[in-house]
């Protein structure tokens, strides 16, 4: 149903033109809502999707119309030639400023965006060669094999079609592997590093792609109106697009469209009516856009788009959920790493320290994996464990101390390269993202496994490791037991199923040293022996496990050796027979008073308190 309204969509868009009954005016309406809308859907990927805010896209288009502008009157170049030297000079701006600007966060992404945009506003207003605030005239029209794109009935077909590629290759970007760890930015970045993702890297990517599309506006802009001037690339029209984006719906690839269409002819209609209906010239209209933006951060904060597509599903044609995913089962699997000899030492802990201040969080601790072995590290809440874990892991840079893995020392690695070399995890606090479905969630697992360009992504050229990428998270899904929720919505999924899902993602990067943060937590008995027997099957594999867990049941039936901790420091290790007659442990469980305690209940003899 969703394919046939898309055909129908573009087929109204033909037709339009070519119907003399047309209006001119809703041409030239539908011609700048076409040009907003490829600067709003780089706004939609940059923001809405990757939660960068920017307020200087409008900038990007000036300088994709002043380019071309320059280029055609005072050198004489083609129009077509201007549009790669303008791509190009686009590219190197948006990489040089978003490497300076996008390693702040919070409120300063969006001053700093603020700052580089009214600089480039008065650098087109006070640069002699660009004609100062008169701007630049007598821009050629564009032609296309002789034919003439000067009138805007002509010129509308160019625009739109550009904006229909554009639909087209966002939808497929954010349908990829490039897109899943876009999707990351905005609240996972510690997890996909932690899967070997470059998050830094893919700021600077959507960054550059949203200002190249905004720089092809300025581009069609410029050789529609003929001139240009700074005006139209302000501080102001940079907020109106944000306002597009957040109407429309800022996580929604159409929703791009559907602002720019609903604010600009809002805006015109505001224009015309309000002086007459208040008998005044006052600018009302921006009041009232004030006032629709409250409404819908209130009523409808993901954008109309997100809306109408919730009041679709409620009809019958609109309630058949369509997935976007197919799993080919008949792909190849993909390779696996070679396991280590059992016994091989994977893992060497030698006095590990962090310190946050004065804070000894982790105290000089040290302990080893073997290959084909299970290590639970327990203790007490608060103990230093999962701080630990991050250490490992590279996520929290360490004080003191050596990690190595397989020989290889980890001090200082950053957690994306210690991915690479097959140290896989979950963490304490799920850490899914919950918009996307299950299978996406674990394919991003699998993310150094297939390497898949953005272009090719754009362009749907990564259909074969695609499929070969979904192959492997849908096998894992069914490893733990969860096949049948693939397409389920991750944040629609019970923590324990979640946690189970955490295991299946890490399970997809084919480790060889798989560290496990509370697996067990919220899950019911007959769950967790499910997933103590997929455990067990990984390490008949001759893969490694780091375990931390509470429940003392799950953790003595389960592991070969137990490492336990108090305060940050090491008090025990041993077998797990051994530990549950250790003074030491009980000191730490118990604290201080004198009884056996059933570390395998999980219970001290004479109370209830959970060890």
């Amino acid at each position: 149903m969703k394919r046939v309204l898309t055909v129908l969509f573009i087929g109204l868009l033909a037709l339009l033109p070519a119907l003399s009954s047309t209006p001119e005016f809703w041409i030239t309406q539908l011609n700048y809502i076409g040009l907003a809308s490829l600067v709003v859907l780089g706004l939609v990927l940059l923001t809405g999707v990757g939660g960068l805010t920017s307020f200087g896209q409008a900038a990007f288009v000036g300088l994709g119309a002043y380019t071309t502008a320059w280029l055609t009157v005072r050198m004489g170049w083609s129009p077509w030639l201007n549009l790669g030297v303008g791509l190009l000079l686009t590219l190197a701006t948006a990489y040089i400023l978003g490497a300076v600007t996008l390693r702040l966060s919070g409120h300063f992404l969006p001053l700093c965006t603020l700052a580089w945009s009214l600089s480039l506003y008065y650098l087109f207003g006070n640069l002699s060669f660009l004609g100062q605030y008169d701007g630049i005239a007598g821009i050629a029209s564009l032609s296309f094999f002789g034919f003439s794109l000067g009138t805007g009935r002509n010129i509308y077909y160019l625009i739109w079609a550009l904006v229909l590629l554009s639909l087209w290759g966002t939808s497929n970007l954010l349908n990829s592997r490039p897109g899943r760890a876009i999707r990351a930015l905005k609240h996972g970045n510690n997890m996909a590093e932690s899967f070997g993702v470059n998050m830094a890297a893919y700021k600077i990517i959507i960054f550059v792609y949203a200002a190249l599309l905004a720089c092809l506006s300025g581009w069609l802009y410029a050789h529609y109106q003929r001139a240009v001037s700074p005006s139209p690339f302000g501080l102001n029209y940079g907020i109106e697009y944000l306002f597009m984006a957040v109407i429309g719906g800022a996580s929604s690839v159409w929703g791009a469209v559907l602002g720019s269409a609903l604010v600009l002819i809002l805006k015109d209609q505001l224009q015309n009516w309000l002086p007459k209906l208040l008998n005044t010239n006052v600018n009302f209209e921006l009041i009232v856009f004030g006032i629709l933006m409250i409404l819908i951060l209130q009523y409808a904060r993901e954008g109309v788009w997100p809306l109408l597509q919730r009041v679709w599903a409620y009809f019958p044609w609109g309630s058949s959920a369509q997935v976007p995913w197919h799993v080919d089962s008949a792909v190849p699997l993909l390779p696996q790493r070679r396991r280590p000899e059992r016994g091989t030492l994977v893992l060497n802990v030698q006095d590990l320290r962090k310190e946050f201040g004065g804070l000894v969080a982790v105290n000089d601790i040290s302990f080893s994996v073997s290959a084909g072995e299970i290590v639970g590290l327990i203790g007490p809440n608060g103990a230093g464990k999962s701080t630990t874990f991050n250490l490992i892991s590279g996520v929290l840079p360490l004080t003191s101390g050596a990690v190595q893995f397989l020989g290889q020392s980890l001090d200082h690695v950053p957690a994306r390269e210690i991915a690479r070399l097959g140290v896989g995890r979950t963490f304490q606090h799920v850490q899914l993202l919950p918009q996307m479905s299950v299978l996406e969630n674990v394919a991003l697992g699998a993310h150094l496994r297939q390497p898949v360009g953005v272009v090719s992504a754009i362009l749907h050229l990564d259909r074969a490791k695609e499929a070969q990428l979904l192959h492997e998270a849908a096998v894992q899904l069914e490893r733990v037991g969860l096949g049948d929720l693939m397409y389920e919505q991750a944040g629609n999924l019970a923590l324990g199923q979640q946690r189970i899902v955490e295991v299946a993602r890490a399970l997809a990067a084919d480790p060889l040293l798989l560290l496990l943060d509370e697996p067990a937590a919220g899950l019911r008995y007959k769950e967790k022996q499910d997933l103590a027997q997929v455990l067990g099957r990984l390490r008949q594999e001759g893969m490694s496990l780091l375990l931390v867990e509470h429940d003392m049941d799950f953790v003595m039936n389960l592991t070969d050796k137990l490492v336990v901790m108090d305060f940050g420091t090491k008090i025990a290790e041993g077998l797990p027979q051994e530990i549950q007659q250790s003074p030491a442990v009980l000191q730490a469980y118990l604290g201080g008073i004198d009884e056996e305690l059933d570390l395998c209940d999980g219970q001290p003899a004479t109370q209830g308190a959970q060890s």
